[in-house]
């Protein structure tokens, strides 16, 4: 301890007959001392991180529902090929997963082809045609098939700007059809919008997949003459270089393959209501 007063140039502590007590510059040499073994410690955890070996990461989004049928093909092509890596997955609306890859916090998105996110690639999976969902005891109901014009008049739940590529091609079909339908209702999501289906007795365009979520109380029909669809692309940012990025890029045509034998259809081929 003398040594160290003597490099200090101070007294650290005084001696009495009482015992040992610090002194002022002993209290804060003692702060400066425990900050630079934290510090010590820390330095030593870094080091035995960088010597072990990293994980390669992937970070997956997915329009909330369609996960189930994607993800578990993404998974299996990434396994393959990476067995170790380590996946994260979101779900999210389609406007936050681009912008979730715009801000290189998501590789790889299932979504819809958000017109503003110019400095996104995409690639269509699968066009998905609109049903028409109902109560289950709805007059229509009974119909194989829903003749647009039948939905005048009743009470319509449209979707809101969570979703505005579906809001622009459930508009753009009232338009061509001439419909004069005004929505009682706008949904946030596919939930609120089955919810909403359900409690008020209203009916609803969504896009197929939507049955895989479907109450008894609500069921669905296809819509006769041209059917609406809607595309769900595989998106990535241009300026993203990862490695997995590219091998997962490389497969997805692959991955369409897979889904598209599952539910027995042509690779591209529009789903019908019929067939999921």
């Amino acid at each position: 301890m003398r040594d160290l007063e003597y490099e200090a140039g101070t007294a650290l502590m005084t001696r009495s007959v009482r015992g040992i007590e610090l002194t002022a510059g002993g209290r804060a040499f003692l702060d400066h001392a425990r900050l630079a073994l934290a510090q010590v410690d820390a330095a030593v955890a870094a080091a035995r991180r960088a010597a072990q070996a990293v994980k390669p990461t992937f970070a997956l989004g997915f329009l909330t529902g369609q996960e189930m049928d994607w993800l578990p093909e993404a998974m299996r092509i990434l396994r393959d090929e990476l067995p170790n890596i380590e996946v994260t997955v979101t779900s999210q609306y389609s406007p936050r997963l681009a912008e979730a890859l715009l801000q290189g916090t998501l590789d790889v998105a299932f979504m819809r082809r958000e017109a503003r996110a110019t400095d996104l690639v995409f690639q269509t999976v699968v066009d998905e045609p609109l049903v028409v969902v109902l109560p289950s005891d709805h007059r229509l109901a009974s119909r194989k098939a829903i003749d647009p014009r039948s939905l005048v008049g009743e009470k319509f739940i449209s979707v809101s700007n969570t979703a505005p590529a579906l809001r622009a091609v459930i508009d753009d079909y009232l338009e061509r059809s001439r419909l004069a339908i005004m929505p009682a209702h706008e949904a946030d999501n596919l939930a609120m919008a089955i919810s909403l289906v359900a409690s008020t007795r209203g009916v609803a365009l969504l896009p197929v997949y939507a049955e895989n979520f479907l109450p008894w109380s609500v069921v669905s029909r296809p819509l006769k003459g041209k059917v609406p669809t809607i595309a769900l692309v595989v998106a990535h940012h241009r300026a993203n270089v990862s490695p997995v990025l590219k091998l997962f890029w490389s497969r997805v045509d692959e991955l369409i393959a897979r889904v598209s034998r599952r539910h027995g259809e042509a690779p591209g081929k529009k789903r019908t209501s019929q067939e999921i």
